[in-house]
């Protein structure tokens, strides 16, 4: 009996060599493309994106300078890359969001939500937080220091202060 078992472990790993398995990864826009990435980048400037529900759509690598997101719901989207500079998210949920590498320079992030969002290495310069709720959101340390700076208010829907959300001083 130990000799099939031994026998049986040995096949089994000798097949798990021979036939590989799939891998199982997050989806990345240098493979998949983006939802819009056959719009021109004057499509989606300043496009009004308002009160929608756009659920884990993929906005990566797309120019959304000036775009209306406010009061949307953004759970598990991705914006990796892309530029919304002067955009509005006031109000906007993005919580579980993916925003790697995302240009937010002067937005309005008012009252939005990112809780457990991946923002690593964006920039938010000049980005308006008032009540914006960072809630175990990943950030690089530059970033919180950058946000603290104007970090204020509490958040209307979730009732979390700003400056605690980002673990500010």
């Amino acid at each position: 009996m130990k000799y099939f078992l031994r026998l049986g472990a040995i096949f089994l790993l000798f097949m798990s060599l021979l036939l590989p398995l799939p891998a199982i990864a997050g989806s990345s826009t240098a493979v998949t493309p983006s939802a819009f990435s056959d719009f021109s980048p004057e499509d989606l400037k300043n496009k009004d994106f308002s009160g929608k529900v756009l659920q884990r759509l993929d906005f990566a690598k797309v120019d959304l300078t000036e775009a209306n997101f406010s009061d949307s719901d953004l759970r598990g989207a991705v914006f990796n890359a892309s530029d919304l500079t002067n955009a509005n998210l006031r109000g906007a949920d993005f919580t579980y969001g993916f925003a790697y590498l995302t240009n937010f320079k002067g937005a309005d992030l008012s009252d939005a939500i990112f809780r457990e969002t991946i923002l690593s290495f964006s920039s938010f310069e000049d980005a308006l937080i008032d009540g914006t709720d960072f809630t175990l959101a990943i950030l690089e340390k530059w970033q919180v220091n950058q946000l603290c700076e104007n970090a204020t208010g509490v958040n209307s829907q979730t009732g979390v202060d700003t400056r605690k959300s980002l673990g500010c001083k």
